[in-house]
């Protein structure tokens, strides 16, 4: 199921405004994509150029939060959707948010960056960093997905790998702990990468919720704060009952 199949009105210029909050939705996620992948390049490679780049494109995914916000609250006044569109609009406004905040960490990733270039590459965490980064940048490119295309299966398989990374991040995080124990002189130029990860792992997060809001766009069911397997059981529940 295609996400340009929302309900066709009378109003052309209402299918318009939908398509519109849809089509600026996809260009903010891709500019957010692009955030994450360039900031996880400039921390790996230790590039301050592109990690400059990255702290000044953060305003771009601000301005168009705001924009596609407004965008939604005028639909929601002047149109008073319901059913479908308006959870395409509720979902739309989450979305944002969520990207939004993708953004904010890929820039925290991209000033760990610059203070690496400043004081040297850290001794440890770049494979880690490497690992969990494409996780993570597969995680959002999917979910963006999953909400264009609608597609439940995929939007799960990204809850799914949230808990893979989550793992990985724990572990990642034990191991930069007993390096520092058993090099104090690394402390400063670690803790650089343990910030990374952890903006790495809320990126995750953050695109986990993204697959989420499109449970609630198919089915009307907030998942938010159930596990995998509630999900999972709510899922085949919903098939079962449309057999």
């Amino acid at each position: 199921m295609d996400i340009t199949s929302h309900t066709h009105h009378i109003s052309q210029q209402y299918n318009i405004e939908l398509d519109d909050i849809k089509t600026h939705l996809a260009e903010m996620g891709g500019m957010a994509e692009r955030q994450v992948n360039d900031a996880i390049t400039a921390m790996i490679e230790v590039d301050l150029e592109k990690a400059e780049q990255v702290v000044h494109g953060d305003r771009k995914v601000n301005s168009m939060e705001v924009s596609i916000d407004e965008e939604c609250v005028r639909i929601l006044a002047k149109r008073q959707p319901a059913a479908g569109d308006l959870r395409l609009v509720i979902a739309v406004t989450k979305a944002i948010t969520d990207l939004e905040r993708i953004g904010d960490e890929a820039s925290k990733i991209a000033r760990q960056a610059i203070a690496l270039s400043r004081d040297g590459a850290a001794p440890r965490g770049y494979v880690e960093m490497r690992h969990i980064g494409n996780h993570v940048s597969r995680m959002l490119h999917e979910a963006l997905d999953a909400f264009a295309r609608l597609d439940l299966d995929v939007a799960l398989k990204v809850v799914q790998t949230d808990r893979t990374v989550d793992m990985e991040y724990s572990t990642a995080m034990r191991e930069m702990i007993t390096y520092m124990i058993e090099d104090p002189r690394s402390i400063t130029r670690v803790l650089n990468i343990m910030w990374s990860l952890r903006a790495l792992e809320r990126i995750g997060d953050h695109a986990r919720n993204i697959a989420q809001y499109v449970v609630y766009l198919v089915m009307g069911e907030d998942v938010r704060h159930g596990s995998i397997e509630e999900i999972e059981e709510q899922l085949g529940q919903d098939q079962e009952d449309g057999e």
